[in-house]
């Protein structure tokens, strides 16, 4: 019943097994941790190998070594997503190299959005000054890659040349309108004040053409155009009231040119006053005004002026005593302790003389009260300075900041010092207690600024040097331009990395560094300058070439080629290259499409060529011929399929090349097959004219011998006879009816002078059937050989001498057939081998 129990406790490990085994356990737990670590160890430099393993291992500590080799944003998202819920350490480093990727992200927008709108404020026709003041407040809160700092500054700079030129613009219109509104009142002539009219108004004209022109202010245009009108009015005025105004300023001049003490007012009142009257206008009001002020010179009146004097000095100081008096109460009420002392010693220095009762009384009670608050600022500034000295105390306990430590310092003495002003000055042993308290204070502050002012040091040393290698790499000079922009670029970033240096030197070094980096940059740019001209001549030499030339893919390679070896002698700045290189990919690219697309086209253009090859494989291999028994029908209908066949292949065009061979056999394997069979009708044909001929030519031999001999056979029993025969083609047919006709005509007529004529042509008959043999090529026989030994010799003199064409076979087998002539048996034999021969040619009627 308890077996069980038995058997679990057996089957239990004893305690030394389970330790022993838990020593293994962690041990090779030990070894794998181990091996992981190390494994992580060597995926550094490889960020793929490092993603993996992380992924894939099983130990916290090895994959947090591991995270460290990641840094691109997809591998860190891939990560993040994959340790987020796994392993916090690891999520937590990528979500914070992931946030400091998207920060960089973000100000990268922001400075392309500022760099956009510095564009667009570029093509603004009406460009404002708040506009570039706000973007310059929202770019300085944006930390731009280099290459766009240097694309907004150079935006920048052009959107401060346009400011000038607006201001410059601004400036002259301003200059102008003075000018202006001075014409009216400049005392000229009609002439000179038209001219200068004149001369105004076409300067403004000019202005206007000016592209910053419609941003100029609208009241200051409108200022101009009222000022000219009035102007204007004034110099119609001038022109109609010209004797008046002359005499007006003649009397001006003559007075201005005297003394102002031989002046007397009223003779110039009432001499100005005799004087024709003028309209109001500027010319007149400026003559006014000269007149005015020549009147204030002249000397008043003696009793006037010695009672002016007189009353004057006394004016004055009761003015000045009662406004000090007035301001010292109202400094008291407010309780401006400062003020009411300033303005308290101001009584004190002045001299009013005698005051009234009401005066004095007023000044006692005054000063009064200002003593009275004196003592009370008196005693609360030695409170409130004790509270300082006890916080300048506490400073060294806080433990804060340097900066805000010396801010604290400062703001407490500067405290102290207001107290000084206020409350007057403090107990000297007070004071040596505050000033301690605030040395012992200030003393980390002062350290730590020393140090900074020391690195300040430092570093405007280290930018004295790096000023001394930037001229000494451009007096130096070196061919090789690409260590110079390595050079430029190394310096640019040495110097970007520099600490702080002191205010005064800061600016000085810049300019320094500057410089020194325009002296070395300069030959450099003007190379870069020629670098992308030569970039520029690449691109349009790949502009120029015909996509669909043979040789055209090559000659892209080498541009291609030669576009690596500029890139890699001269590199230029990032954005310049990255354009070019844009415009030479496009254009290549176009290249390739436009072969491509004129490739797909050819290609098209092939598959319907091969399209209608293979109807016309088709037409031919199922071509239907009438079945007629006629094997001339057959024939033309075969001749006119073949034609048909010859005329779409040939105007089908090329043929996919992979298509081609096995296309042509088809072809050719169709026209053979219809060509057989027109070969065999040609020689069925050609044997059909063949036995004709040579059944018509042995009637017409044999009809010659009836003549020659006494055979007395009906003549229209030969009629009969040859009626019987086929018809032949064309001569053959007109020179054996013709032959046949004679020795009809002769087998009933003049027998015997048609046998002598044919006897008479036996050598004739025997000579063309040996020229034939070797025309033919058929062998005449032993007891021929001499003759037709010097038969060859005759027809090859004579085919030497004669320019004319030799004939045919079938033009003298003609020739032979048309001769009348007895023949032998021999003779017969031998003309019938001939016929065998070429008969075939018969069926052309040739």
């Amino acid at each position: 019943m308890f077996q069980f129990l038995f058997k679990r406790s057996a089957s239990k490990p004893t305690e030394p097994q389970a330790v022993a085994v838990d020593h293994a356990a962690t041990a090779q737990a030990a070894s794998r941790r181990a091996e992981h670590a190390a494994r992580a160890q060597a995926v550094a430099g490889d960020e793929a190998a490092a993603t993996a393993f992380i992924l894939s291992s099983e130990y916290a500590d090895a994959r947090l070594i591991a995270a460290a080799h990641v840094h691109s944003q997809g591998a860190l998202e891939q990560v993040h997503q994959a340790m987020r819920n796994t392993d916090r350490r690891v999520a937590k480093l990528m979500q914070a190299r992931l946030d400091v990727i998207r920060h960089e992200q973000a100000e990268q927008q922001k400075a392309r959005a500022g760099i956009d709108t510095a564009q667009r404020l570029l093509r603004d026709g009406q460009l404002s000054p708040n506009q570039v003041a706000e973007l310059d407040r929202q770019w300085q809160v944006i930390q731009a890659a280099p290459a766009l700092a240097a694309e907004f500054q150079a935006a920048r700079a052009a959107l401060a040349q346009r400011l000038e030129a607006q201001v410059a613009l601004q400036r002259a219109v301003i200059d102008a309108l003075a000018e202006l509104r001075r014409l009216p009142g400049a005392a000229l002539d009609a002439a000179g004040a038209g001219a200068a009219l004149a001369r105004l108004s076409g300067e403004q004209a000019q202005r206007a053409a000016a592209a910053e022109y419609p941003a100029l202010p609208k009241h200051l245009l409108n200022d101009f155009a009222a000022a000219q009108a009035q102007a204007e009015a004034a110099l119609a005025a001038l022109a109609q009231h010209q004797a008046g105004f002359d005499a007006r300023q003649a009397a001006l001049a003559e007075w201005q040119a005297q003394e102002p003490a031989s002046l007397n007012a009223d003779s110039l009142k009432r001499a100005w006053q005799a004087l024709p009257r003028l309209p109001a206008n500027e010319l007149t009001a400026g003559l006014q005004q000269q007149f005015d002020a020549l009147l204030a010179s002249a000397p008043a009146p003696r009793k006037a002026v010695r009672e002016e004097r007189a009353a004057a000095p006394a004016q004055d100081a009761g003015q000045h005593f009662l406004a000090a008096l007035d301001g010292l109460e109202a400094a008291l009420q407010q309780g401006l302790l400062q003020q009411a002392s300033e303005h308290d010693k101001t009584l004190r220095d002045s001299k009013p003389g005698r005051l009234t009762p009401a005066q004095s009384e007023r000044l006692a009670a005054v000063r009064a009260e200002f003593k009275r608050l004196a003592d009370w600022a008196r005693w609360g500034g030695n409170v409130s300075r004790e509270e300082l000295v006890k916080a300048a105390e506490e400073l060294p306990a806080q433990e804060l900041a340097m900066a805000e430590l010396a801010k604290k310092v400062g703001s407490l003495r500067e405290r102290w010092k207001s107290l000084d002003s206020l409350s007057g000055h403090a107990p000297k042993s007070l004071w040596e207690r505050f000033d301690a308290a605030c040395t012992l204070a200030y003393a980390p502050a002062a350290l730590h600024f020393k140090q900074l002012a020391e690195e300040r040091h430092g570093n405007a040393a280290k930018a004295l040097e790096l000023i001394a290698e930037a001229q000494a790499l451009a007096a130096a000079g070196s061919g090789d331009w690409k260590q110079i922009a390595a050079a430029g670029q190394r310096l640019r970033l040495g110097w970007s990395r520099l600490g702080t240096i002191d205010r005064k030197e800061k600016k000085r070094l810049d300019g320094e560094f500057g410089q020194a980096l325009d002296l070395l940059a300069a030959p450099l740019a003007e190379q870069r300058q020629i670098e992308a001209a030569r970039r520029e001549q690449l691109i349009v030499e790949v502009g120029l070439l015909k996509p669909m030339e043979r040789n055209t893919v090559d000659m892209l390679r080498a541009l291609q080629d030669k576009w690596q070896e500029l890139a890699k002698a001269l590199p230029l700045e990032r954005r310049t290259e990255q354009a070019l290189w844009q415009r030479f990919r496009a254009a290549c690219d176009e290249v390739f499409a436009k072969r491509k697309e004129s490739a797909h086209a050819a290609d098209h253009e092939r598959r319907e060529h091969l399209h209608a090859r293979e109807a016309v494989c088709a037409a031919l291999e199922t071509a239907v011929l009438p079945d007629t028994g006629d094997d001339k029908q057959r024939a033309a209908a075969i001749a006119a399929l073949l034609r048909e066949a010859r005329d779409g292949w040939h105007g089908a065009g090329p043929v996919p090349r992979v298509s081609e061979q096995k296309i042509e056999q088809r072809y050719h394997a169709a026209v053979a097959g219809l060509q057989a069979q027109a070969d065999a009708i040609a020689e069925r044909a050609g044997a059909a004219q063949a036995d004709a001929l040579r059944d018509k030519l042995r009637l017409c031999q044999a009809l010659e011998s009836a003549v020659a001999g006494s055979d007395g056979q009906d003549g229209a029993a030969w009629d009969a006879r040859w009626s019987a025969l086929a018809p032949l083609a064309g001569q053959f047919e007109r020179s054996l009816q013709g032959r046949f006709g004679a020795a009809r005509t002769a087998l009933d007529g003049a027998r015997d002078d048609y046998a002598a004529q044919l006897e008479a042509q036996r050598a004739t008959l025997l000579s063309e059937v040996l020229r034939l043999e070797i025309v033919a090529g058929v062998d005449s026989g032993a007891e021929f050989a001499r003759e037709r030994l010097k038969m060859q010799v005759d027809v090859l003199q004579s085919s030497l001498k004669s320019g004319q064409k030799p004939l045919t076979q079938a033009s003298q087998l003609l020739q032979l057939c048309a001769i009348p002539a007895l023949a032998d048996a021999r003779t017969v034999s031998r003309i019938e081998v001939l016929l065998r021969r070429i008969g075939g040619a018969v069926k052309e009627g040739k």
